[in-house]
C-alpha cells in the first residue's frame, strides 16, 4: 500500500468514525467545546495524518500507530480507582495535592489531598465548561491552532474531558500539585485529553504531570494542553513519561507568557514505545523567559521525537532549551528545535542545545536545531552532538580500578546529570535521580513498583 493511498485510508476511516459519533461527541458538552469541533475536524481532513512528508513530522512515521481497530471513549465510564492502591509507581511519597485521571478523562471520584488555596479551582473540563463556561470561553483553543497541527485538529473534535486549572491573581500553591494519568482498559483504546491551565498575574505553581499503563493493551493517547501565564507570574511544569511499549503517547503542550513571568517546563521520559512531544512556547511580554529541560532513556526499538518551537514575539525576553538523549540497542530518537525571533523582539537572548549519547551502532539519532531572527540586536546560539561514551574517558576509570559496567554507568549518569539537576522539588529529584539509574541499570521494565512486569 502506497503512502498516499494508506493517508487517504487513514483519513477516511477516522472521517467515517467522527460521523458516526457525532452526537455522542456533542452530546452534554458544552458549546465553548463544541464551538470548535466541526471546523477542528474539517481541519484535521484538510491535512490527514502526517507523514514524513510534513517537514514537522519527518523523522516520526506515525502512521502504523493509527491503523489498529481502538476503543474510543467518548462518553463518561463509570470506573472506581483507589490512588493508593493503583498508583505504586515512581514518586508516591512525595508530599503533593493528588489528583486522577483516566484514560484523559478527570476522575469525579478525587479526595482532597490537603486544601488549596481560596480561589484555586482543579476539576473536570467538562464539569467546569458546563457550570462555568465563561472561565473556559475566553481561553479555550486560543493559542492550540487547529489549522497548523493535524493532531490538535483530531484532539480539538473529539475532546470532551481532561483536566482544567486556575489559579487567581497574586496565590502562591505551597504544595505541588501532581496530577496522575493512568491508561487502563479492557481492550486497545484511543484516549483523548484536552487540558486547560490558567495561571493569573502575581501567582505561582509546580506541577508535575505523571503518564502510566496498568496494563499490556495498546494505547494511542492525544492529548493537548493549552497553559495561559500572566504577568509576574511563575510555573514550574514537569511531566514524568513511563508506559509500556504498546503505548503511543502524542503530548502537545502550547503556553503563552506574559510581561516578567517565567515558566520552567522538565520533561523525563523513562520509557514509552512511541512517544512525540510537542512543545511551543509564544513569549507575549517584555522580559518573559523560558527554560525548557529534557531527557529521555530509550532501548528495544522504542522511538521518541520532540518538536519544539518558541516565538520570541516581545523584547527583552529569554529562552534556554537543554535536551539530552541516551539510546540503546536499535532504539530510535529525533529532536527538532525551532526559535524564531520576531522583528521587534530586540534584546533577545536565545538559547538551545542538544546532547545525544548512542550506545549502541545501531541506535540512530536525528537532530534539527533551527533559528530565525528577524531581529538584529539578539544572542541566539544552538549546537547539536550526536556520539559516543568517550573511550578516552572510560579507559581513565578502567585504570583506577573501576571495572567497564560500572565506568559506563557512571559516565551515563554524569551525562544525565545536568538536566537532573534543573528539577527544582528536592524529592522529585531525588526520585527521578533514583529512577534514572535503575533504567540505566536496566532495571526499570516501564514501571518498576507495578504488579506485572513488562517484557514488551
Amino acid at each position: 500500500m502506497s503512502v498516499l493511498v494508506e493517508k487517504a485510508d487513514l483519513s477516511l476511516k477516522y472521517t467515517a468514525h467522527y460521523n458516526e459519533v457525532k452526537d455522542l461527541l456533542f452530546e452534554g458538552s458544552s458549546e465553548v467545546l463544541n464551538s470548535q469541533r466541526n471546523k477542528a475536524f474539517q481541519d484535521f481532513v484538510m491535512q490527514g495524518i502526517p507523514t514524513r512528508k510534513n517537514e514537522n513530522y519527518k523523522y516520526t512515521n506515525l502512521q502504523p500507530h493509527f491503523l489498529p481497530e481502538y476503543k474510543f471513549i467518548h462518553q463518561r465510564e463509570k470506573t472506581e480507582a483507589d490512588l493508593n492502591a493503583v498508583f505504586r509507581c515512581d514518586v508516591p511519597q512525595m508530599n503533593t495535592h493528588l489528583t486522577l485521571l483516566i484514560n484523559g478523562w478527570f476522575y469525579r471520584e478525587n479526595k482532597e489531598t490537603g486544601k488549596l488555596p481560596e480561589g484555586v479551582i482543579l476539576g473536570s473540563l467538562e464539569d467546569i465548561a458546563n457550570n462555568h463556561p465563561g472561565l473556559i470561553e475566553k481561553y479555550y483553543a486560543k493559542i492550540a491552532n487547529t489549522a497548523e497541527d493535524p493532531l490538535v485538529a483530531l484532539n480539538t473534535a473529539f475532546a470532551k474531558d481532561g483536566y482544567f486549572l486556575y489559579i487567581p491573581k497574586n496565590v502562591t500553591v505551597e504544595k505541588p500539585l501532581q496530577l496522575i494519568n493512568l491508561l487502563q482498559s479492557e481492550r486497545d483504546t484511543f484516549a483523548t485529553g484536552r487540558n486547560l491551565i490558567v495561571v493569573e498575574s502575581g501567582a505561582s505553581l509546580q506541577l508535575l504531570l505523571c503518564n502510566h499503563t496498568l496494563d499490556l493493551k495498546t494505547y494511542l493517547t492525544n492529548s493537548v494542553t493549552e497553559i495561559f501565564v500572566g504577568e509576574n507570574a511563575h510555573l514550574d511544569y514537569y511531566t514524568l513519561q513511563n508506559e509500556h511499549n504498546k503505548s503511543t503517547s502524542l503530548h502537545s503542550v502550547f503556553i503563552q507568557q506574559e510581561r516578567d513571568s517565567s515558566v520552567t517546563t522538565h520533561t523525563t521520559s523513562l520509557h514509552g514505545g512511541m512517544i512525540r512531544n510537542n512543545l511551543k512556547f509564544i513569549l507575549n511580554g517584555e522580559n518573559a523567559q523560558a527554560n525548557m529541560f529534557g531527557m529521555s532513556f530509550l532501548d528495544k526499538q522504542q522511538h521518541i521525537d520532540n518538536f519544539t518551537q518558541v516565538i520570541h514575539a516581545q523584547p527583552h525576553c529569554q529562552s534556554n532549551q537543554l535536551y539530552k538523549n541516551v539510546l540503546d540497542d536499535k532504539s530510535t530518537g529525533a529532536f527538532a528545535g525551532r526559535i524564531h525571533v520576531m522583528r521587534d523582539a530586540q534584546k533577545t537572548n536565545a538559547f538551545q542545545r542538544n546532547n545525544n549519547l548512542l550506545l549502541t551502532d545501531s541506535a540512530t539519532m536525528q537532530t534539527k536545531p533551527q533559528l530565525i531572527i528577524d531581529a538584529d540586536d539578539v544572542k541566539c546560539s544552538h549546537g547539536a552532538t550526536v556520539g559516543q561514551i568517550d573511550e578516552e574517558a572510560l579507559f581513565y576509570l578502567r585504570a583506577r580500578g573501576i571495572e567497564e559496567k560500572k565506568a559506563r554507568l557512571m559516565m551515563m549518569n554524569a551525562f544525565a546529570h545536568e538536566v537532573i539537576q534543573e528539577i527544582k522539588i528536592e524529592a522529585l529529584r531525588e526520585r527521578i535521580d533514583d529512577l534514572v539509574d535503575k533504567r540505566l541499570r536496566g532495571e526499570v521494565a516501564h514501571c518498576h513498583d507495578c504488579s506485572y512486569n513488562c517484557e514488551c
